[in-house]
């Protein structure tokens, strides 16, 4: 009986899928061993892409809202979730960061062997831990807003000065995001607008954990994982930092540097370029496997 349920589960899973690729994703629930819920979307067919959001983000604002989902779903399963503690995610840290292993239990669930995976900002961090953590299991690895910056103090020392500068829309942009995040919390519109025209307050005890959650170890050897990567990094968002490492190390590196953008602005709806979802699709394409 049970695994008839099962299997009629699964089943239902994949009707989804199917149904997502008119154009709205399928939305679902699952339950992490530790009891917390974690909300996901799916939406395509083909080769599976999973995608995590960055740190007070949610998966509908950095894929769906700028239409990056959208133009991944046209040859592959789309799988975004939101991270716990963001979006319709449950919330058992307030303020707290996103959990490698959740990624890997909705993969387990969903049956991905292997998949692409790509992340964004702390996204990033956590896509860097999955690599440390299940190797085997991706495709390629590609990071947005992030990367993997040198551990050694020595290297990170040689590493080229970064251009100075802001996006002049970064401030516009960020108050949106405080706006949507006071609401994701539970706060009505009124009083998000009222809390984002005051001055952002420094990130307090959520930080550190938000930090640590988006630095992957010095345990993740670069040399040894054979698979393609990518960087897409705002000009203005530090990509020397987060990427001298990866140029040096990962056999087969892909580096995409946005002019003029910043950390929001280089992918948020309404400011992201064409470059990023035109960047991302033609790299998960080129090295989709051989059918």
């Amino acid at each position: 009986m049970r695994r008839n349920t099962l299997i009629l589960a699964w089943l239902l899973v994949l009707a989804s899928v199917t149904f997502a690729a008119d154009g709205k994703p399928a939305e679902h629930d699952m339950t992490a061993s530790d009891g917390v819920k974690i909300h996901y979307y799916v939406m395509g067919k083909g080769t599976p892409v999973v995608l995590i959001h960055g740190y007070t983000g949610t998966a509908w604002g950095n894929w769906f809202s700028n239409g990056i989902a959208q133009a991944l779903a046209k040859n592959h399963m789309v799988v975004a979730l939101d991270c716990r503690n963001h979006g319709k995610s449950d919330k058992p840290v307030a303020n707290g960061p996103g959990k490698a292993q959740d990624v890997v239990e909705l993969m387990d669930l969903l049956k991905i062997q292997k998949a692409h995976i790509h992340g964004y900002s702390m996204g990033g961090g956590i896509t860097g831990q999955l690599l440390a953590m299940i190797p085997d299991r991706f495709i390629t690895a590609s990071f947005g807003g992030s990367g993997i910056p040198e551990a050694d103090p020595e290297m990170r020392a040689k590493v080229p000065p970064d251009k100075q500068g802001r996006d002049p829309q970064e401030d516009e942009a960020s108050r949106t995001l405080r706006i949507h995040r006071a609401m994701d919390l539970g706060m009505s519109k009124e009083e998000a607008e009222k809390l984002a025209a005051s001055p952002p307050a420094p990130r307090p005890a959520a930080s550190p954990a938000a930090a640590a959650a988006a630095r992957p170890g010095p345990q993740l050897d670069l040399t040894k994982l054979n698979i393609p990567m990518l960087a897409i990094n705002g000009e203005f968002d530090r990509p020397n930092a987060k990427t001298t490492r990866m140029a040096r190390e990962v056999k087969n590196f892909t580096n995409v540097v946005l002019p003029g953008k910043s950390h929001l602005t280089a992918i948020m709806a309404g400011y992201m370029p064409k470059e990023y979802p035109e960047s991302l699709v033609k790299f998960i394409n080129a090295n989709d496997p051989k059918k």
